[in-house]
């Protein structure tokens, strides 16, 4: 058993140790306040068409998301019906969490080191799917690379979406920190 009370993830301690030392040289902040850190991480399944044809789908999805986050996930729902695509008000269309703190680092720790080598044909993730305020996207095609997903129970593989907000001001600060916990870029 995980003694939590304890126990600090392993890319929070790097951060603290070594990575904050190599931002504030690198950028030459003269505040400790002011070296970029993770904010939060929003990992979100939209189940679409299937979704609308089989209500069971969303709950799916949302089942599997709490698997891969550790912490359970929301259902998200239509704001509005839309006739052409037989969706109705308040449908469960997909699953959306918000992981901060220890469950943010423990997730993205996951993510470089187990999930995205796991990736058929993984060449690295995109180095400009930036937003400009120091945010980073990138979509998954399938879910079933996280180790947390058993392959043989699931009945669907879904898309997924990860947003990964820091506190940085641009895009070169945020890429520097990403790079510091070792993702993968291609560029």
């Amino acid at each position: 058993m995980l003694d939590t009370a304890n126990y600090t993830p392993r890319l929070k301690t790097q951060f603290k140790d070594s990575i904050r030392a190599a931002m504030k040289e690198e950028f030459g902040y003269k505040n400790d306040m002011q070296i970029p850190r993770l904010d939060k991480i929003v990992l979100n399944i939209g189940c679409g068409a299937e979704a609308v044809k089989d209500s069971k789908k969303a709950k799916s999805a949302q089942e599997d998301l709490t698997a891969i986050a550790g912490q359970k996930a929301m259902t998200t729902k239509a704001k509005k019906s839309i006739a052409g695509f037989r969706v109705r008000e308040d449908m469960p269309l997909g699953a959306k969490v918000t992981l901060r703190g220890d469950r943010m680092y423990e997730f993205l720790d996951r993510l470089i080191t187990i999930a995205l080598p796991r990736v058929r044909d993984f060449r690295g993730v995109s180095g400009t799917s930036f937003d400009g305020r120091g945010n980073y996207a990138m979509g998954m095609k399938e879910h079933i690379v996280f180790p947390e997903i058993d392959f043989d129970k699931v009945d669907e593989t879904w898309g997924m979406d990860i947003v990964i907000t820091t506190t940085a001001d641009n895009d070169a600060e945020a890429k520097a920190l990403l790079k510091h916990f070792n993702m993968p870029f291609n560029s």
